[in-house]
């Protein structure tokens, strides 16, 4: 099965591209592509061109998703403000889901929720 490199948004954690290196390696962080404060449009070209898969919690993300299509595929999570060791048990146990979603050539994106709801 082929290992999905996500991209994530910096809505999200920097530290997620090393606590999940392992199930999913050559994952970046915006941080770390130089794309801090950019545009979502600057984010979503960088993504499709280097076989990205964004993950993000911000809802244009997902409208982008529906409007343009693949690529890049988008994992939308609904995560509130969940710590970050949460989203990476998230992650992990929707890896499986991950992978399946990249391999579907017509899905732009995947909803993931947490079971518990964080304010």
């Amino acid at each position: 099965m082929t290992k999905s490199k996500l991209l994530f948004d910096e809505n999200l954690s920097f530290r997620l591209v090393e606590l999940l290196a392992e199930p999913f390696p050559g994952s970046a962080h915006v941080n770390d592509v130089g794309l801090h404060g950019c545009p979502d449009s600057d984010i979503w070209t960088y993504a499709a061109a280097h076989e990205l898969v964004l993950v993000s919690k911000d809802n244009d993300f997902r409208q982008l998703a529906f409007l343009r299509g693949p690529p890049p595929k988008v994992v939308w999570l609904r995560v509130g403000n969940a710590p970050t060791n949460a989203v990476v048990d998230l992650l992990h146990s929707r890896k499986a889901d991950i992978e399946s979603f990249v391999q579907e050539a017509e899905t732009a994106l995947l909803a993931i929720q947490m079971e518990r709801e964080y304010p």
